[in-house]
């Protein structure tokens, strides 16, 4: 069935019609959604906008304020930079005269440290010689109280021996003095015996001077132009005394003896007889019991006329 002519053209205008209607409203509707969203961004823009207004204008109140407070600080500023330059000229007439005087010093410190140091040269080197002096004196002074002390010491042995020696003066003179007078008295004009050599020997025969060590003495003599009258068989005796006269210990030979006309009792150590002629050197010796006494001592040989002669000796 064939449809309507016009139906069919009707048919089409209104579909047309009803196309041109879908598509206006649709763009109205895009239209109505842009403005929408356009009105939506600008009333967000406006809200940020709102909100950066109002920080502007508290930060501006600010910014304000700090001017203000800034041109204050300027202002005194000015003023004290207005006082410091009428300051600053005034210093810098004070400031050129202090370099001026600065520099007068400086140049004065300078000769100063150039004299100062040819002075500590100097004195350096009078030091050095001065501790050089120091030391050498005190070296002297060491060796000068070194050689006091010992001079000191010295002194001391010299001042006892000293002493000693007055002693041993004493005695020696007052055994030479009854020496001389024994011999004076005991001994004949031309019976003498001469060149006296008395040894004092230690135990193994060495010679001594040590009391303490002296256990034997040996006494050698020379009896010289004996007259003939006193030649012959004659017993010769040894006697020792301390210089007081005392015999030593082991004097156990007791003789008299007569000389002159006088009787003398001898006290002696030992005794032998002898051949005696015209000219002859003997020996006597004794061995000592006892320890003898530093000081001085006496040997004296006898014979039954009289004193032959006699010798000192002294043990320490």
């Amino acid at each position: 069935m064939q449809k309507d002519p016009f139906y069919q053209e009707n048919s089409n205008a209104y579909t047309s019609r009803e196309r041109n209607l879908i598509a206006i409203i649709i763009v109205l509707l895009i239209a109505l959604a842009g403005t929408s969203y356009w009105a939506f961004f600008k009333k967000q823009e406006n809200s940020t906008i709102t909100k950066e207004n109002i920080a502007y204008q508290s930060e501006n109140k600010e910014l304000i304020s700090l001017r203000d407070s800034l041109v204050s600080q300027v202002e005194s500023l000015s003023s004290n930079f207005a006082a410091l330059s009428e300051e600053n000229q005034s210093l810098q007439g004070s400031l050129n005269e202090a370099k001026n005087e600065l520099t007068s010093k400086i140049k004065t410190l300078s000769l100063y440290k150039k004299n100062s140091a040819k002075e500590a040269n100097s004195l350096r080197a009078e030091i050095l010689q001065l501790l050089a002096v120091k030391a050498e004196l005190e070296e002297s002074i060491t060796a000068l109280q070194e050689e006091n002390d010992n001079l000191k010491v010295e002194n001391t042995s010299l001042t006892t021996n000293l002493n000693e020696a007055n002693k041993d003066k004493a005695a020696l003179a007052n055994l030479n003095r009854t020496m001389q007078e024994e011999v004076k008295k005991l001994t004949l004009n031309n019976f003498k015996a001469a060149a006296f050599q008395v040894e004092v020997e230690t135990p193994k025969s060495k010679l001594t001077a040590k009391s303490t060590k002296a256990r034997r003495i040996v006494v050698n003599f020379d009896l010289t132009s004996v007259p003939d009258e006193y030649q012959g068989i004659r017993t010769i005796y040894m006697a020792i005394t301390d210089d007081n006269g005392v015999p030593v210990p082991g004097s156990n030979i007791n003789k008299n003896i007569v000389v002159n006309g006088q009787t003398m009792a001898l006290n002696a150590v030992s005794g032998k007889e002898v051949n005696i002629t015209s000219n002859q050197r003997l020996s006597f010796s004794h061995n000592m019991e006892d320890k003898l006494k530093p000081g001085f001592y006496r040997v004296a040989v006898y014979a039954d006329l009289g004193m032959l002669g006699s010798a000192n000796f002294r043990l320490d």
